[in-house]
């Protein structure tokens, strides 16, 4: 503690004893107390007492100097203790005339430190609670122990359990002497939380346009805990409270409610928990009257007046007027049809010219400026990826007037590359105005995009079953030359390189290797992809060469494909060649085909139009593709062979939509529609065993037996068996090849509950329903197994996706005969990678 005399006016007396005690016997005798203050000039400073702190750091704290004159008695010493006592870091302090030469005083400050922390503990509350705390306290061992960093560690505690509800929270810090360190001490936080105090209900005064239910509805975070609402926490904060108001007020504002306001909230509390009350001032309601356009001569006032879409007599709104005006992401809105062709510098001020009653009269004043020019674009934060893989991909250029639809277009564009974080991806237009051109500032932060798939796991004929994977998604073969590029891969230029190794000892083994180059030649969005496929399965725990069963499957696959112009540029065509030569033998998947070859070459073109904003978490666009694969029709040519299966014919249609529409803040519904149809050119011939469908469960094929490796489609439909299960959807039921036509259709809501780049996690609720045939007569778009349910996803850029989804089926399957088991109407299913069907 600081001594009483600074504060008791006994500064004056302790010097005087302090310099009679301390005097040498030839120096002038001072004079008694009360006498008028003598002037001194400092002859030297000491620090006694003080331990860990730098006795000059205390002396420059004072604020004196040697060769000061100061009064002895006066207040030069008491601002000097004050000035050292405001660091908070000492507990006691004096200072005392260590001697006097003539007209020079020599002083002592005697100091007692605060003590210091040696190590701090929780009690009341959970280990994992107290770790939360330590990061928001930041307690540091070897720091003083202040008045200040007390009070700021109980505020701290406090905090933390107010924000989850605790608002009863107690903390009491107790000071306990550490005996193996000189003046230290352990610091010991007892914290009562008291019980959780929720919101139970929050009322509104003075509203008549809407119910009380409809105005809590706008409150996002502030929340009242009912019953039948488990999910909702029911806490108060007052900073979540506040933002919510705004929220009240600017849902009244888009009603036409410009004046209204809230007058007063108050916070009470009874024996349930709290009771939030608000008192609000609708005021009038206004509506649009006569809207008036000035300065525009690009554009006519009807021309623009039809892009605004307001009329006459619609309920005012500042926010709906601003969103027509500035930026519509669900249309078209003024700005951007100047701000599209050219015209940055393009200024628009809506200006309220008139009030009368409840109308409200706008003239919209405009300037419309002259068209600017890109000038030069700049990208940063591409630490991995090349410069040139980002430039190609964007849609403005150098010399092009300035186009803020193809700046979206260029963000979206970046985000669907997946080498960068799409919440990251910056856009900065910088006007030069003088000259009437722009510069282009692009910002991206890298993420990883390779991939890594190492699984095991027990079954088969082995027992051990393992796989290895690796996809590297920003490959460069041109820096492959260059051995210091191999860290550990050479990257940065966007190609695509995949190996995948699966085994189940000698019973299967499966290789694979793939390589695209999605810009052939650099120019132009051409791409050309390769892949080799070989895989060997055999039945039997002791495999004989020559009399085993076994099915061996090698492939090959050519593809070309390139970005359309019309009817848009978000449509893409895909061709490719593939050759697959399959070898039988004692392999019974099929009924009669167990021994022998069969040859299969087909040609895919794909038409595809891919319009959505982010491939991780999507908000909006829609992805659609129509495939059709063709064999030659060798039934068609003159003295074709018997053997139907040594040349495989069939062509197969296969269409697939995806819709993704938002719905309010993050929440998204996504709507899919698939459709699948394979057929002969003869009608004497009924397509092979081979590319046809089997449809339930996750869609991954579990236990498909050999029908993976002849190119079955596995269309999943969750809450349904997997195609092996003795209740699959009839036509994918173990022993037969597949369906020969298929239709599901998917609705799904999703919401993110993490956005960070190294782990995208969204929740999801879903209805679906499909079917597949293996007849056509039985072929009816409305006869649907159905099921409902919810799951998750998690996306690591270093591992894909992964997810489980909980389904519940709603239709019955009828078992193949002899089947004494119950059907599960509940099924759980684990995802593996991304399932487009």
């Amino acid at each position: 503690m600081m001594r009483t005399y600074l504060r008791s006016g006994l500064l004056s007396a302790f010097l005087l004893a302090a310099a009679l005690v301390a005097r040498p016997a030839c120096a002038q005798q001072v004079e008694a107390a009360g006498e008028e203050p003598r002037k001194y000039e400092l002859g030297g400073i000491t620090v006694s007492g003080a331990r860990n702190l730098d006795p000059n750091t205390l002396i420059g704290l004072s604020g004196l100097r040697i060769g000061d004159i100061i009064n002895v008695p006066g207040d030069d010493l008491a601002k000097a203790i004050r000035k050292i006592w405001a660091q908070g870091i000492l507990s006691d302090i004096s200072v005392s005339v260590a001697r006097t030469e003539g007209n020079k005083i020599f002083l002592d400050f005697n100091v007692r430190e605060q003590p210091r922390l040696s190590k701090f503990t929780f009690e009341g509350i959970s280990k994992g609670q107290a770790t939360d705390i330590e990061k928001k306290i930041k307690l540091i061992r070897g720091k003083v122990v202040t008045d200040a960093l007390l009070s700021n560690t109980r505020t701290q505690v406090r905090k933390f359990f107010t924000n989850k509800g605790f608002l009863d929270t107690k903390v009491v810090i107790r000071q306990v002497a550490d005996s193996a360190l000189s003046n230290s001490v352990a610091l010991k936080i007892d914290v009562d939380k008291g019980q959780k105090v929720r919101i139970h209900d929050i009322e509104f005064e003075g509203n008549k346009a809407f119910k009380d239910g409809k105005l809590a509805k706008q409150f996002k975070k502030t929340k009242a805990r009912k019953s039948y609402k488990i999910l909702t926490p029911g806490k108060f904060q007052r900073s979540d409270f506040e933002d919510d108001k705004k929220k009240l007020v600017d849902f009244y504002n888009d009603q036409g409610y410009r004046d209204a306001a809230i007058i007063s909230d108050t916070i009470a509390r009874d024996a349930k928990g709290l009771i939030v009350k608000l008192r609000v001032d609708e005021g009038p309601k206004y509506y649009f009257r006569n809207i008036t356009w000035t300065g525009n001569y690009l554009y006519d006032s009807k021309t623009l007046s039809s892009v605004l879409g307001i009329k006459r007599g619609s309920p005012y709104s500042k926010e709906s007027l601003d969103k027509r005006l500035h930026y519509n992401p669900t249309g078209q809105d003024v700005e951007s049809l100047y701000m599209n062709d050219g015209y940055l510098f393009f200024q628009l001020d809506p200006v309220e010219t008139k009030v009368e009653g409840d109308s409200i009269d706008i003239e919209m004043r405009i300037s419309e400026g002259v068209q600017a020019r890109v000038k030069d674009i700049n990208i940063a934060g591409n630490t991995k990826t090349s410069d040139h893989v980002l430039r190609r991909t964007l849609r403005t250029l150098p010399g092009d007037k300035f186009n803020r639809e193809l700046l979206i277009r260029s963000q979206r564009e970046i985000a669907t590359l997946g080498y960068f974080d799409p919440e990251k991806i910056g856009i900065n237009p910088v006007p030069n105005q003088a000259d009437g051109t722009v510069d282009i500032n692009y910002t991206v932060v890298e993420k990883p995009s390779d991939q890594i798939t190492l699984s095991g796991g027990w079954g088969g004929y082995a027992g051990f079953i393992g796989t290895v994977g690796l996809v590297f998604n920003n490959f460069s073969l041109r820096k492959a030359r260059d051995f210091h590029n191999w860290t550990p891969v050479p990257a940065g230029d966007g190609q695509r390189v995949a190996l995948n190794v699966q085994a189940n000892g000698l019973q299967y083994q499966a290789y694979s290797f793939s390589f695209t180059e999605p810009w052939l030649g650099g120019r132009k969005p051409n791409s050309l992809s390769f892949s080799l496929n070989r895989s060997v399965s055999r039945l039997g725990y002791n495999f004989n060469p020559e009399t085993g069963s076994f099915i061996k499957v090698n492939s090959a696959t050519i593809g070309l494909g390139r970005q359309l112009r019309v009817p848009d540029d978000y449509f893409s065509l895909s061709n490719s060649l593939s050759y697959s030569q399959y070898q039988l033998q004692n392999y019974s998947i099929f009924s009669d085909f167990s021994t022998g070859r069969a040859n299969n070459i087909t040609l895919n073109t794909t038409l595809s139009r891919n319009s959505i904003d982010n491939p991780t978490y999507t908000r909006r666009g829609s992805s659609i593709s129509l495939s059709v694969s063709l064999t030659p029709p060798y039934s068609a040519f003159p003295g074709s062979h018997p053997n139907v299966y040594e040349w495989v014919e069939f062509h197969k249609w296969m269409f697939d939509a995806s819709w993704f529409t938002p719905i309010v803040g993050k929440l998204v519904l996504n709507t899919r529609a698939h459709f699948g149809y394979i057929g002969t050119y003869s009608k004497d011939r009924q397509p092979g065993p081979f590319e046809r469908f089997k449809m339930g469960g996750a869609g991954l094929g579990y236990g498909g037996g050999g029908s993976f490796l002849v190119g079955t489609d596995y269309i999943g439909l969750r809450g349904y068996d997997d195609p092996n299960g003795a209740f699959a959807i009839p036509t994918a039921q173990t022993g037969k090849s597949g369906g020969v036509a298929y239709n599901k259709y998917v609705a799904e809501l999703r919401y993110p509950v993490s956005l960070n780049p190294a782990a995208t996690v969204y929740i999801l609720g879903f209805a679906e329903a499909g079917n597949a045939v293996d007849v056509y007569s039985q072929y009816n778009p409305y006869k649907l197994y159905r099921s409902a349910g919810f799951g998750a996803r998690i996306f690591m850029s270093a591992f894909g996706l992964l997810g489980f989804d909980y389904g519940r089926a709603f239709d019955t399957v009828i078992p193949p005969p002899g089947t004494t088991s119950v059907q599960d109407f509940n099924h759980f299913h684990f995802i593996i990678g991304q399932q487009i069907r």
